[in-house]
């Protein structure tokens, strides 16, 4: 059996709950069985699973997931809205920044962290001032610009708030670490498809049915940049 203890979320607790580790996982509600039920079904998490409650805006209450860990999994972040936001500032871009800043802080409190797998996004280094050119090598210095994410309404009809979110989520959670010595991993992923383990469909997935029976594209420019959840995950478990 294996005795490391990994914080993690999502798709990826049931790839490494299958590795045999030991895995903290938290929901918004401990009472909301859409947020559980499927999570306590997997393999090994009657052994090996740990719900916690925390909210990503309440700081510390990331505290009692994150300890004991050796590697913590953040993968949450607000998700593009389906709606024309009033206060995008305060209801989408702090919660993502905050959030951020709130499970790290948690996990600088742990003697035992190793490491931090962070998920951003494409969107975190494609919108950049300077235009793109054929055959560029994407680095860890490219960043999209926050002035042309605020500016231009070019992704899925909206302002870039979900881009400058991830940007500016990003960019704290390096710095963070940088300052406190967490060795950081941070994985840029496209448009995330596959099966679902919740019994409820997710924002992409909804896009991606509304695609299929309305023909409606998700992108204004009909280019899809996807990958498949379990290949995401793969990637994320191979760096615990």
């Amino acid at each position: 059996m294996n005795n490391r203890r990994i914080c993690a979320y999502s798709f990826i607790i049931k790839l490494v709950l299958a590795r045999s580790y030991t895995v903290h996982a938290t929901v918004l509600s401990l009472d909301d069985p859409n947020k559980t039920q499927h999570l306590l079904a997997l393999d090994g998490a009657k052994e090996r699973l740990s719900l916690f409650e925390a909210n990503l805006t309440e700081q510390g209450s990331f505290e009692s997931a994150a300890n004991g860990c050796e590697c913590v999994f953040y993968m949450t972040s607000p998700v593009i809205p389906s709606v024309s936001l009033s206060n995008p500032k305060a209801q989408f871009l702090d919660p993502a920044v905050t959030g951020t800043l709130n499970v790290l802080k948690s996990a600088a409190k742990v003697p035992s962290l190793k490491r931090v797998v962070l998920t951003s996004s494409m969107t975190a280094v494609m919108f950049r001032v300077e235009p793109w050119e054929f055959g560029a090598e994407v680095d860890e210095t490219w960043f999209s610009d926050p002035e042309t994410c605020e500016q231009k309404k070019v992704f899925c009809n909206l302002h870039l708030w979900y881009p400058l979110s991830k940007t500016l989520g990003e960019d704290v959670g390096v710095t963070f670490c940088k300052e406190k010595g967490l060795e950081l991993v941070v994985i840029n992923l496209g448009f995330v498809i596959g099966p679902l383990l919740q019994p409820t469909l997710n924002t992409t997935s909804e896009w991606v049915m509304g695609l299929i029976v309305t023909g409606k594209e998700i992108f204004p420019d009909g280019i899809y940049r996807l990958v498949d959840v379990r290949d995401a995950n793969g990637y994320q478990a191979a760096e615990a």
